[in-house]
């Protein structure tokens, strides 16, 4: 009598199973490596719209002139750094829309995304010295969530930002210096740190 022997099954090729264990591999890595295609440069680029602004905003009397300035700035700023973000990530082969640079990019956006309709409510209720404390904090958050993804001096910048904006939020009067500090200063000092340790 013959044995019974269920059906056989062909082999699995040897270099598919390498290939599949190489992208498992890789992604794997991806989502626990750093983000490094932080734009040294590009900060300081931001940083010195920042001024630029702070200049301006300083010579204006109306308040809704001195809005109108910073949120040009913060438009031109944000154009600025995701040019030169995206040219960074592209030059290291970094994805922002998967991995690590998906992970830094929805730490960085929601807080800031907050700061319009708290801006507003602020407005509305004729709030507008707080607005210099509350965009520094909001940043600073979202810098110190997206910093958790990215190189040292990245989260250390998000915590200056918040101790500018909590001592904007103390002392409304110093509200405009601490935007050319935050915007303009920490943006310079770090961008400038980055590009000469990470490049770009």
């Amino acid at each position: 009598m013959l044995p019974l022997r269920g059906p056989t099954l062909d082999p699995v090729p040897l270099h598919a199973r390498a290939m599949d264990n190489l992208r498992f591999i890789r992604e794997t890595m991806a989502r626990s490596a750093t983000f490094t295609a932080v734009p040294g440069r590009g900060m300081v680029a931001m940083g010195l719209v920042a001024l630029a602004a702070s200049w301006i905003a300083s010579r204006t009397t109306a308040a809704a002139s001195w809005l109108w300035v910073w949120l040009g700035c913060a438009a031109l700023a944000f154009m600025v750094g995701a040019a030169a973000l995206r040219r960074k990530a592209a030059l290291a082969g970094l994805p922002l829309h998967s991995g690590v640079g998906r992970k830094f990019l929805l730490g960085l956006l929601p807080p800031m995304a907050a700061a319009v309709p708290i801006s507003y409510f602020l407005l509305r209720n004729g709030q507008r010295e707080l607005l210099a404390g509350v965009w520094l904090l909001l940043y600073g958050a979202g810098v110190v969530t997206a910093g958790a993804f990215s190189v040292r001096p990245v989260p250390l910048l998000g915590l200056c930002f918040m101790v500018a904006g909590a001592i904007a939020g103390a002392f409304p009067a110093w509200g405009d210096a601490m935007l050319a500090a935050g915007f303009g200063g920490l943006h310079i000092a770090f961008g400038a740190l980055i590009a000469r340790r990470y490049g770009g």
